[in-house]
């Protein structure tokens, strides 16, 4: 136990290694933060739709869990940015302290991207979720707008991805 905590401590005292998990902590943390709020705030509107018409969860379910994706999103930036460092294998590559600050930098598009857009995206759906309570036809109509939202985090992903690709470790 005890040799597991210095390698532990050892990993977050070298710099090397500490910058790239950072860059992965931003990028799960803000895009579950985003997810978090989004799918809050969307859930309680939708609950007090449910209060009036239980028969509605399955639709609403859709609108309330559309915020939960840039948590995913995060999870996967942080996942390749961990990966690039073959930290996951048990058997960390330190990089380079340049290579390192970049693959921290490279965490922050997902983050910053699923943040933001999470948050908006869980009060576009809160909306959506009031509009299908009094019309059910239009539901699909919310759903693509809390899609449009969605964009902006597969694109804060991408970035991510396409930053991770230009970094050799």
């Amino acid at each position: 136990m005890l040799e597991i905590l210095q390698e532990n401590i050892f990993m977050l005292t070298v710099p090397e290694l500490a910058l790239p998990i950072l860059g992965a902590a931003i990028a799960v943390v803000f895009g579950g933060f985003g997810s978090a709020i989004g799918i809050g705030t969307a859930a309680q509107v939708a609950n007090g739709v449910l209060a009036e018409d239980p028969d509605k969860f399955g639709n609403l379910l859709i609108l309330v869990a559309l915020p939960g994706t840039q948590g995913i999103y995060g999870f996967l930036g942080a996942f390749l940015i961990l990966n690039q460092i073959n930290l996951l294998t048990g058997d960390p590559t330190i990089p380079g302290m340049a290579q390192a600050w970049m693959l921290c930098f490279a965490g922050i598009p997902t983050g910053l991207s699923g943040w933001i857009s999470g948050i908006n995206q869980g009060k576009v759906c809160a909306t959506g979720v009031s509009m299908a309570a009094k019309r059910p036809d239009a539901m699909m109509r919310a759903v693509i707008y809390g899609a449009m939202v969605e964009t902006y985090a597969i694109l804060g992903l991408l970035i991510t991805i396409l930053m991770l690709q230009g970094i050799v470790v």
